[in-house]
């Protein structure tokens, strides 16, 4: 192996989540009307085989070389028709690392008022979207559940071949689910904590 050339491939090298199964990017809609910044959300479709009815942001799997903010407008335009040129990209919040070993970037954004009340949605992938207001989702701290995780291994597992003994005591893991209640709905899950993450740094913003 030559050094030289090691150390020039790591140098062209954007680091990634190591064994990654999947890169995801969604896009945070803003939307600016005459009461003032509202949040958009979506309500996955009920035909869905995965997390039907859920609330979500408007988003999917990266395809090839494409950015998270090319995805995430993408997305936006296969979910409910609003084309890219209706969304101004304003940044990066912090990704997710998830426990499933895949990487999500979520992507904020303002859209345009007239964009969303004439979007059409994808009856294959949404059901309903609804819009919330930005200052109630910085006045209201959402309620949060903590579960646990526990490592499980089958026989087969080596332990004799690694050197440790079968009650091995393993590192639990754990999660914390922030959740918004709002008119029937329940904001949760990734969506819960992007929002919760939105808050915080807007919070942190005004000091």
């Amino acid at each position: 192996m030559d050094v030289k050339k090691l150390e020039q491939m790591l140098k062209n090298r954007t680091p990634g989540l190591m064994d990654a199964t999947g890169r995801y990017a969604v896009l945070v809609p803003l939307v600016e009307r005459e009461e003032g910044l509202f949040v958009l959300y979506e309500v996955r479709a009920l035909t869905l085989r995965r997390q039907p009815g859920e609330v979500c942001f408007p988003g999917g799997r990266m395809e090839g070389e494409e950015t998270p903010e090319c995805c995430a407008l993408r997305e936006m335009e296969e979910e409910l028709g609003i084309p890219p040129s209706a969304v101004r990209v304003l940044g990066r919040l912090d990704f997710i690392a998830h426990r499933a070993n895949f990487i999500m970037y979520p992507i904020l954004g303002l859209v345009k008022g007239e964009a969303v009340e004439g979007m059409t949605l994808n009856p294959g992938e949404v059901d309903s979207t609804f819009l919330v207001p930005l200052e109630h989702l910085l006045q209201t701290k959402p309620l949060e559940y903590d579960y646990t995780l526990i490592p499980h291994t089958g026989e087969n597992f080596p332990y004799e071949l690694i050197g440790i003994p079968r009650d091995y005591r393993w590192q639990p893991g754990g999660e914390n689910v922030p959740v918004y209640p709002w008119e029937g709905h329940a904001i949760w899950g990734l969506t819960g904590r992007i929002t919760r993450h939105l808050t915080a740094l807007l919070k942190q913003g005004e000091h």
